[in-house]
């Protein structure tokens, strides 16, 4: 299978983490006899620099055409001067826009070795697998721009949606829904909004279609208490966009591990940009101690959902786990008597658990 994608490493971090996913890719297509094309492109405060704009044309043509797009973070300090409306994170607003992507895939997943890092009880957290599903184009970022009356002293902003936006992310959670454990909770303030009643109206209607689904409706305050107190009672989440933005925030920290995080944002034919879940972090930029696993298992997520390669993903995502239960880690990752290891190597190490040896250590050597 031939599939092009686009890179778009963007600032800080970026680049180092994306030349470890392109290699793990590199080495599932030899294994699986795929044929991975990579074009890279400028996109937030890089693209500033070269370009003047966090989104330059030549980027937003570039990933139209393709069949998925990696992205590696955006921003830091250097652009904290530029005005709002050119900051490096308008270029990621930008391109979910303009490729029409509705759906961000957040999981959130325990791993055993790592559980023991997260703020929370072990016996809380241990065995916690949520798949947080969130609308990206309605909601209160994207309604009528805010307004202020009154000399300043009133402040209106406008939450909007349609209804025809709302069945298509609750699609989406049941889809996701059945291709997991069967439960889909839906999060709203249904005893406030009026759109989040329309939202609970939607997700009834749907449920009739989907009886093989348990569903259960949370209003978001208790839904976030939950998160926090039970975890593991949480399948697949659907939510609206501000919602989504600040469970799938809380929802990260569970793990203790924000750098092993991935998230995906896709569209109905199944193009999407996946990208890991952390920041930039432009102080560790260059010096080889970057965390790769987000992005490793972003481009997992590419395979599983863009492309519709299980099988591929399924063992990216058991190389990820076995190189952490051999105690591979970068020193963001706390594993007792593990060893430390830099990005390239972690990268490496991954690539030497993935499942035909002499195709990796082939591959692994090109990356060295």
């Amino acid at each position: 299978m031939k599939k092009q994608i686009i890179m778009l490493p963007g600032d800080g971090v970026g680049k180092e983490i994306m030349e470890g996913a392109r290699a793990v890719l590199n080495a599932v297509a030899g294994e699986h006899h795929h044929e991975f094309i990579f074009h890279e492109h400028a996109i937030g405060g890089s693209a500033i620099d070269r370009y003047g704009t966090p989104l330059p044309e030549e980027t937003v043509k570039a990933c139209s055409s393709a069949d998925a797009v990696l992205l590696g973070a955006v921003g830091g300090p250097k652009w904290d001067h530029v005005e709002a409306s050119k900051r490096p994170e308008r270029g990621l607003l930008g391109i979910r826009k303009s490729l029409g992507l509705f759906a961000n895939l957040r999981p959130v997943t325990g791993f055993s070795s790592l559980v023991h890092s997260s703020p929370l009880k072990t016996e809380i957290v241990d065995g916690c697998d949520i798949l947080i599903v969130r609308e990206l184009t309605g909601g209160l970022y994207f309604g009528k721009p805010s307004e202020r009356r009154e000399g300043g002293r009133t402040v209106i902003d406008t939450l909007k949606y349609t209804r025809e936006e709302m069945e298509r992310i609750v699609d989406k959670g049941f889809e996701s829904a059945k291709m997991r454990r069967g439960k889909l909770t839906s999060v709203d303030k249904a005893n406030v909004l009026e759109s989040s009643r329309m939202w609970r109206e939607v997700v009834d209607e749907k449920a009739r279609d989907h009886p093989e689904v348990e569903v259960e409706h949370l209003l978001v305050d208790a839904a976030a208490m939950k998160l926090i107190t039970n975890p593991r009672q949480f399948d697949v989440i659907v939510t609206e966009n501000l919602f989504g933005d600040i469970l799938s925030d809380e929802a990260s920290v569970l793990t203790g591990s924000l750098g092993m995080l991935p998230s995906a944002s896709i569209r109905t034919d199944g193009v999407g940009l996946y990208e890991p879940v952390h920041g930039s972090a432009p102080d560790i930029a260059g010096q080889d101690i970057a965390n790769p696993l987000g992005m490793i298992l972003s481009a997992a997520m590419m395979l599983r959902h863009s492309f519709g390669m299980e099988d591929e993903a399924d063992e990216i995502e058991r190389a990820v786990s076995d190189t952490l239960e051999g105690g591979y880690h970068t020193a963001d990752l706390d594993i007792e008597g593990g060893r430390i290891v830099g990005t390239r190597e972690m990268v490496e190490k991954v690539i030497e658990n993935l499942s035909t040896k002499s195709i990796s250590n082939a591959i692994c050597s090109s990356y060295m």
